[in-house]
């Protein structure tokens, strides 16, 4: 049996589901994309190869094998995305929640059962239908529960808006004793560098107490100042939004040390390293063209 266990963002990695390239199939039609990257790379004939894709995932799972964290895969479905696991579920201390993901999506969920299987099943959260949130939006540091969300009466209307407020108080229920608390991002169908897809597409905590953040992806200051409060603005990395474009938000802790980053992310991993951190760098720029990176591809089971 998997005993989940994951409180924070940091903590020492011991099983993570990570997506597969593999199956990936042909350059998606423009009309079947879901956010606005993805397009702009279908129309510039620059949409990411699955080999190409292959060779980046196989090398975050190196760094895995090198730090002793076991990995499970999901099943490949032929002709379909499984690259971002973030999205279908996530676990928070030792509840494994499912995602009401986007329908074209839902197989994704099926190709990890057998993951699931060694879960208790009571451990196993699903709710109803208009119910929303991907584990993108969800992020855990201490005694709070940061969640992502988009409050516009027009959400219906953003294939970009991932998690609703119902989504937001379900999680508030299931956690009362934790501080939850949400903040509202902006959104974009058709502009990459004025959407903030889900929270860790424009924040993200590392180690004890640093983050990485760009303002802009918060529609109001007082939220982006509540973080700047919380974690201080020295511990703060601020991103561009040519930055946040790219993804320098979307690392991944394999511990409060060992950050695995993007190796073209040059400033952003300097800073790492002044601040002490060991930066494991690998190529990931090709599944960056899908607006998502490496957070947006694993979820973690296990963390001590």
């Amino acid at each position: 049996m998997i005993k989940l266990n994951v409180q924070d963002e940091t903590s020492r990695l011991r099983a993570v589901v990570l997506g597969t390239a593999k199956g990936n199939g042909p350059t998606p039609k423009i009309e079947d994309a879901y956010d606005p990257k993805s397009k702009e790379h279908i129309k510039a004939g620059t949409y990411p190869l699955e080999k190409n894709m292959v060779v980046e995932m196989e090398a975050l799972n190196k760094v895995f094998e090198k730090y002793d964290v076991k990995v499970y895969r999901p099943n490949v479905i032929n002709d379909y995305n499984q690259i971002f696991s973030r999205d279908i579920a996530f676990v928070i201390e030792d509840k494994l929640i499912k995602s009401n993901i986007l329908p074209d999506r839902e197989k994704e969920i099926e190709a990890i059962q057998y993951v699931l299987n060694e879960i208790d099943s009571v451990n196993i959260i699903e709710t109803t239908n208009d119910i929303h949130f991907e584990g993108g939006d969800v992020m855990l540091w201490k005694n709070h529960i940061f969640i992502g969300t988009y409050k516009g009466i027009d959400y219906e209307q953003f294939i970009t808006a991932r998690t609703n407020m119902k989504g937001v108080n379900f999680i508030k229920e299931l956690f009362p004793t934790k501080i939850v608390k949400e903040f509202d991002l902006v959104k974009s169908n058709t502009n990459a560098k004025e959407n903030a897809l889900h929270l860790d597409c424009c924040f993200q905590p590392v180690g004890n107490n640093n983050a990485i953040i760009h303002k802009e992806g918060f529609k109001n200051e007082e939220d982006y100042n509540y973080l700047v409060n919380l974690f201080g603005k020295e511990n703060l990395f601020h991103i561009t939004k040519d930055e946040m474009y790219q993804m320098f938000s979307n690392v991944f802790s394999i511990s409060n040390e060992v950050v695995v980053s993007e190796q073209n992310f040059t400033r952003l991993n300097n800073w790492l390293r002044e601040n002490g951190f060991t930066v494991e760098e690998i190529p990931y720029a090709e599944i960056a063209k899908q607006e998502g990176l490496l957070r947006c591809s694993t979820m973690p089971l296990i963390r001590d």
